[in-house]
């Protein structure tokens, strides 16, 4: 294992075909299983573009080390109305972003506006604000405005229990006003933000390379440089933590685990994560729109044999759309039995009597709740075989698989959720309800339930605890009984590190540990 030093200049000979490139001083190399979509975090919606992201930009507010209480982050306080409609902000003052121009309530106004404002001269630039109309702010939120250089206003139209906690997500990251201007669509290849680490350059597909704040407001990085390499295969990438060419890598296949752990110079960083990996059905395609039909696939595929060959023990089968670790978790739903001769018979009541020929979208990159996309769609493709159902499996590069599913060119596709903040609202209401099924929607099945929307509604416009608990798990039995999805695993989380590494504790809903990462 090489350790980078401080002030050396190390060429590192990249393995199997990558680019010679220099590291400079105390640099991690982070192996991950795919790109980033881009890096402007108002557009991005992908685990791969917030991972980078998270260390470029700061939020109002962020969560705790060690749990999902909201600390002050930009924001170095903030009151709310007795009504929670109105929300005063107090910003930080005396820090610059990576240009070295000033954070202000201006450059707060710019990041949110652009996002909330129809007629703001950058509402149309780079792309939809996709988090911004399908976490609901768009609908709640009446106005955003500056009291002065240091103090910002935000009203809202009606309560919104998880408002604080939302206002923590990448993003409503805080982007520098003179870079977006300058570089317009471009900026999401030339991001400035307040963040621990600054942006150095993109080489597409290969790797992203950051440097650390010197000046951070929250105290500079432990090391010099970080660098996200994009390597695909789940087995390269152990090969190149092992042979020294990366530091941490995620992802790994469950059958290189008991490898992994015997490894003397590696260690193994795990909890149990806040994710779910589903099979959504898209109710705008025949015939899926039959429920029968999403019930007889349902009970067509084995979860218990993919967790128990796939997963090994880095995960649980799933039953609802919300993770057990999430608070209103419903025990009591039904889980719908392996059954394929029960499967027959409701394809037969359903009218496809000799099955039917589909698609069977499969996940380009391992994901948290999905390790293996290529694996489980062929394992999925033979229990559906079994009763009938002969599917064709298709898949895309990263970024177009996100645009085709989210436009909805799918029948049948793969994705999954890991938690933005610990509240069922971040699942339900961008996976589930009707005003997510908007073009391009983060409701990928195209669910467009009346009664669940009201449920979401009443259940994020009330901060009655218990009221809320009640509500969600009726969304689950609703869930439960509508079937959109196959739910198909809660994953671990999983984080495979070098000895070297020190001071990494994982997060259920944010990346921003780096900062505190070091090297021996």
């Amino acid at each position: 294992m090489v350790v980078f030093k401080i002030f050396s200049l190390i060429f590192v000979i990249l393995l199997l075909g990558f680019a010679v490139d220099i590291v400079v001083g105390n640099t991690l190399i982070f192996g991950r299983g795919g790109d980033s979509v881009g890096l402007d975090p108002a557009h991005e919606e992908d685990g791969e573009s917030f991972k980078v992201c998270e260390n470029i930009y700061d939020t109002l507010v962020q969560y705790a080390e060690d749990s999902t209480d909201i600390q002050p982050a930009l924001a170095e306080s903030w009151e709310t109305s007795a009504d929670g409609l109105i929300w005063r902000f107090h910003l930080r003052r005396g820090i610059k972003f990576h240009d070295e121009t000033d954070f202000n309530a201006e450059a707060v106004l710019f990041s949110l506006n652009r996002q909330h404002q129809s007629q703001h001269p950058f509402h149309k630039v780079g792309g939809p604000y996709i988090y911004w109309t399908d976490s609901g702010l768009a609908a709640v939120v009446d106005q955003i405005s500056a009291e002065d250089t240091y103090t910002i206003r935000i009203v809202l139209k009606s309560p919104y229990a998880p408002f604080i906690y939302a206002l923590a997500m990448p993003s409503f990251s805080i982007v520098s006003p003179v870079a977006a201007r300058k570089w317009r669509e471009d900026f999401t290849n030339h991001p400035v933000g307040t963040g621990a680490f600054k942006f150095v350059r993109w080489d597409r597909n290969d790797k992203v390379v950051l440097q650390a704040n010197q000046d951070y407001w929250a105290g500079r990085p432990k090391i010099d440089q970080l660098i996200f390499r994009s390597i695909p295969d789940n087995s390269v990438r152990l090969l190149e933590l092992q042979n020294g060419s990366i530091q941490a890598m995620e992802f790994p296949n469950p059958d290189d685990l008991v490898i992994i752990r015997s490894d003397p110079n590696l260690r193994v960083i795990e909890q149990p994560g806040m994710n779910v990996g589903y099979l959504a059905m898209n109710f705008d395609k025949v015939p899926f729109n039959n429920r029968q039909v999403r019930l007889a696939i349902n009970h067509a595929i084995n979860k218990s044999d993919i967790i128990g060959q796939l997963y090994q023990g880095m995960g649980i089968p799933a039953k609802n759309p919300i993770p057990p670790t999430m608070w209103s978790y419903d025990e009591t739903t039904t889980d719908y039995s392996y059954d394929p001769e029960l499967s027959k018979k409701l394809l037969t009541a359903a009218g496809y009597a000799n099955g039917f020929e589909t698609e069977l979208w499969a996940l380009p990159v391992p994901r948290p709740y999905i390790p293996d996309g290529n694996a489980l769609a062929v394992a999925i493709q033979s229990d559906l075989r079994r009763v009938g159902i002969e599917t064709k499996i298709v898949t895309y590069d990263w970024g177009t698989y996100l645009e085709k599913t989210k436009n909805g060119d799918h029948t049948m596709a793969m994705l999954g959720w890991s938690a933005d903040f610990a509240d069922p609202d971040n699942f339900f209401y961008y996976l589930l309800s009707k005003n997510s099924a908007r073009k391009p929607a983060g409701n990928i099945a195209f669910y467009r339930s009346e009664e669940m929307q009201e449920i979401l509604d009443q259940a994020r416009s009330t901060t009655d605890l218990a009221t809320r608990i009640k509500l969600y798990k009726r969304a689950q039995l609703v869930f439960n009984r509508d079937l959109p999805w196959v739910p198909l695993a809660h994953a671990k989380q999983m984080l495979i590190i070098h000895k070297s590494v020190k001071n990494v504790k994982l997060h259920s809903t944010t990346f921003k540990y780096f900062r505190r990462i070091s090297l021996d």
